[in-house]
């Protein structure tokens, strides 16, 4: 099952220097994203004359201001970042799966794109209401993240065009998907839990079941654009940690387990990519419950025993 929030055991003195050391950080970081939140719009101006001028504006305030939160994170609240897995190579492009525990989930898959040069280059899966709010929803719309209401219906055809405008203009991408659909709770668990049997399905212990009709769109509309899917695997040591506790400097480390998967290699039929993901899925339960049990991911490749055939 997933991880208990995570429980701090601080000294007072301790504590109140970690909260100091992260208000300033947020108060910093938040004054800086209104002015790239300034710029953002004013490229609007420049939009209607050259839309790749347009977008490498915004590539370059996201790849700074999630470079600045990337950096600050690391260089004041130390830590370690541990990848084990694939070895991925720089600049290229990318559909991204991903379990979600958490918020600091995001900033982990940041400072990976960093190190593969693909920080300005993420685009997300957002909730629709996001786009509505100030700072990071309105900088997210500059960068053609795909929002979304959680039905399908409403959502293919806005979800159509934003990928025809990224393979129509050859736009470098990692696009992240967190296909759970929501952060991993014990009682959401458990609700999986219970669908998966319903369904004929082998039900999982840390992982909600994922959502595959979206994703096997995206391979669809995505698959003359990107090369590989990559299967992130986040895991937490000593419990899960709020965005605060991670801002604060309460995480000591984070595990990122990477996997590479050429898109060619997947199949061309829609149900047939919705039971690839499934076996992903299947995979990362047990890779871990793995983690759970050694406190860390396997380095080499995924033990035959683990393996889910496709």
């Amino acid at each position: 099952m997933p991880l208990q929030p995570l429980n701090e055991n601080r000294s007072l003195v301790s504590n109140a220097g970690a909260v100091v050391r992260g208000t300033l950080m947020s108060a910093f970081g938040l004054s800086a994203l209104i002015f790239v939140n300034a710029v953002q719009t004013l490229s609007l101006l420049i939009k209607p004359f050259s839309g790749r001028a347009f977008r490498r504006i915004n590539r370059a305030c996201a790849n700074s201001w999630w470079g600045m939160c990337v950096s600050g994170a690391q260089l004041i609240n130390g830590g370690d970042f541990l990848v084990t897995g694939a070895d991925i190579p720089a600049r290229e492009n990318a559909i991204i799966v991903s379990n979600h525990q958490q918020m600091p989930d995001i900033p982990t898959i940041m400072a990976f794109a960093k190190s593969r040069q693909r920080l300005g280059d993420l685009k997300f899966f957002v909730k629709d209401i996001l786009k509505w709010v100030p700072g990071v929803g309105w900088g997210m719309l500059f960068l053609d993240c795909v929002f979304v209401k959680r039905n399908w219906s409403s959502d293919a055809g806005h979800i159509l065009k934003t990928f025809s405008t990224l393979v129509d203009n050859q736009v470098p991408v990692w696009l992240v998907s967190f296909v759970e659909g929501t952060r991993a709770r014990l009682h959401k668990i458990e609700a999986s839990r219970e669908f998966a049997l319903s369904r004929g399905l082998e039900p999982l212990d840390h992982v909600l079941m994922p959502r595959t009709k979206g994703f096997a769109a995206t391979v669809q509309g995505l698959r003359e654009h990107v090369p590989a899917v990559y299967d992130f695997t986040i895991g937490y040591e000593e419990g899960v940690p709020t965005l605060w506790q991670y801002i604060k400097g309460s995480v000591d480390r984070i595990h990122l387990h990477v996997r590479r998967f050429q898109i060619e290699d997947l199949p061309t039929q829609e149900e047939d990519v919705r039971q690839w993901l499934l076996n992903r899925w299947t995979e990362k339960d047990r890779l871990l419950e793995h983690f759970y049990a050694q406190g860390a991911f396997p380095t080499e490749a995924l033990p035959q025993e683990m393996a889910v055939e496709v």
